[in-house]
């Protein structure tokens, strides 16, 4: 599961520099998506300022509001705040309501994912430093919050939402719930990203010793791909809060919320796993395992969503 590089001597087993060029990449590429997709957030709500100006100024003004709580609070770089502002837009607008409460977006699933990850951080932190585990005081890098979130803010963009329902009615032509699919698939982006940070942390700090997901056998806390029932436990119930608050924030039915739900935990397993076989033989940086189990997360959703259609 997710593991977070503090102040202590590089112990990974990918090289330093390996990890740093791939995570740059990921910034490069996933950044300037979500860059793309801003600008033509700019340019669709240009025109409904005059109508909806509550809702257009409303959205931006709340995300940069994100970006100032993030920073103050250390929870991420200027960076890394500047990209979870720019997600924060994305979701509050695109999956939000001309009329309603912002309340009735993804803002809503994606603030308690801050609340619960932050606090899973800050829980043990003087168990996680004597350990060597602890976080960086300087918060989470835009690498680590694109890696986290970039798949849910690029899902919820107007681009992604319709390559996604495309793909959809590819497979069913008589699709007609495209409100339901993005959001199922972004929550469940959302919860794997809270309970793989949830279940790491919790895990690390109070979960004891460990095994390796892939032969039981116990190992030391915070190696690639170490589970702990606590930290699990831990996760996945931070997971379906999220997917609970994300229900009724973004209309769904039980049904869909357990679709999202499942793909969440798909993701956090998948993560493990990918951590006790690509990332301890040095192949891929966390950031990028990361990425590829919210990735996972909202294709398991997808896929779900299909067969259950």
């Amino acid at each position: 599961m997710s593991e977070e590089i503090g102040s202590v001597a590089w112990s990974k087993a990918i090289s330093e520099q390996r990890d740093r060029e791939q995570s740059r990449a990921l910034v490069w590429v996933v950044g300037t998506l979500l860059a793309v997709s801003i600008l033509h957030t700019a340019a669709f709500a240009w025109p409904l300022v005059g109508r909806f100006p509550a809702f257009v100024f409303g959205a931006l003004g709340i995300s940069l509001m994100f970006v100032g709580v993030a920073f103050s609070l250390r929870a991420a770089t200027p960076a890394g705040a500047a990209c979870g502002g720019m997600i924060c837009l994305l979701l509050t607008f695109w999956t939000g309501s001309f009329t309603e409460s912002f309340l009735r977006s993804g803002l809503t699933p994606l603030v308690l994912l801050f609340v619960l990850t932050f606090a899973a951080t800050r829980a043990g932190r003087q168990r996680k430093v004597k350990a060597g585990l602890a976080e960086g005081r300087r918060g989470r890098s835009a690498a680590q919050v694109i890696a986290n979130l970039g798949v849910a803010g690029l899902v919820s963009s107007w681009a992604g939402a319709a390559a996604l329902l495309w793909c959809m009615r590819s497979a069913i032509h008589s699709y007609d719930a495209p409100l339901a699919l993005i959001g199922t698939v972004t929550l469940a982006a959302l919860a794997e990203a809270t309970a793989d940070t949830v279940s790491s942390e919790i895990g690390q700090a109070f979960g004891g010793q460990p095994v390796m997901l892939t032969t039981m056998r116990r190992v030391d806390a915070g190696v690639d791909g170490a589970v702990s029932l606590l930290g699990t436990a831990a996760g996945v119930a931070a997971g379906a809060v999220v997917v609970l608050a994300g229900q009724w924030a973004l209309r769904l039915t039980p049904k869909d919320a357990a679709v999202a739900l499942a793909g969440g935990v798909a993701g956090l397993f998948f993560d493990s796993l990918l951590g006790a076989t690509v990332e301890r033989k040095g192949w891929l940086g966390n950031d990028l395992v990361n990425f590829a189990s919210t990735l996972f997360a909202a294709g398991v959703a997808f896929g779900l969503m299909t067969a259950v259609s």
